[in-house]
């Protein structure tokens, strides 16, 4: 033990939000995302439908969805414009696949949910601390890692949950060790209402 006396505080923490919404999502909701038309993406797939929420038979998913984006942007990030699903999209990792690491362009808040069974073991959503390369890598000692140090944060999902991060946080999904597929979905959102400053000519009417 160091015979110096020191404090240590968070200057700024990042919010991942969770939540159960499986009130809202029918098993025939569900066959019926499962049976989306797919194409190949990266390395999963990707339903043809970039904004499935609009569709009509999904309309309670959608509301829950917003609802917790509600509550999000209220009493997690604290601001009083409304947060609203712009793009949303159904995804199917097979055997053997996971997800690349990636971030969301022109989006504020990006989520995920877990609209069906998941194969166990389940494959792990990663979130990666580092937004930009870095050329100096100096990662803590196994036994050392704390809320200051570690570089990756781990969400274990599970049916029916919803989970809301920053778009520009960079995460991954680990490849599903399973025989079974692992089904989700992914969407975008951005705001709407008043941002800036009308007196210092910064305002934006969204």
């Amino acid at each position: 033990m160091s015979d110096v006396q020191y404090e240590v505080k968070p200057l700024f923490v990042e919010p991942v939000f969770t939540a159960d919404i499986s009130h809202a999502i029918s098993d025939d909701q569900a066959e019926y995302i499962k049976n989306l038309k797919m194409v190949q993406n990266k390395t999963n797939l990707i339903s043809e439908d970039l904004y499935i929420f609009e569709d009509p038979k999904l309309k309670s998913i959608k509301s829950a969805i917003q609802k917790v984006m509600g509550i999000y942007a209220k009493e997690v990030v604290g601001i009083s414009q409304k947060l609203y699903v712009t793009q949303s999209w159904a995804l199917t990792n097979p055997p053997g696949v996971g997800m690349h690491g990636h971030s969301h362009s022109n989006s504020i808040v990006s989520g995920s949910l877990y609209y069906a069974d998941l194969p166990k073991p389940v494959a792990n959503m990663i979130f990666n601390r580092h937004r930009l390369y870095q050329q100096i890598e100096l990662p803590p000692e196994p036994d050392k890692r704390t809320i200051y140090n570690t570089e990756v944060n781990v969400v274990q999902p599970k049916k029916g949950m919803v989970v809301l991060f920053s778009s520009s946080l960079q995460h991954l999904v680990e490849p599903n060790n399973t025989p079974e597929p692992r089904h989700s979905i992914a969407f975008n959102s951005f705001v709407k209402g008043t941002i800036g400053s009308h007196r210092d000519v910064s305002e934006l009417r969204l």
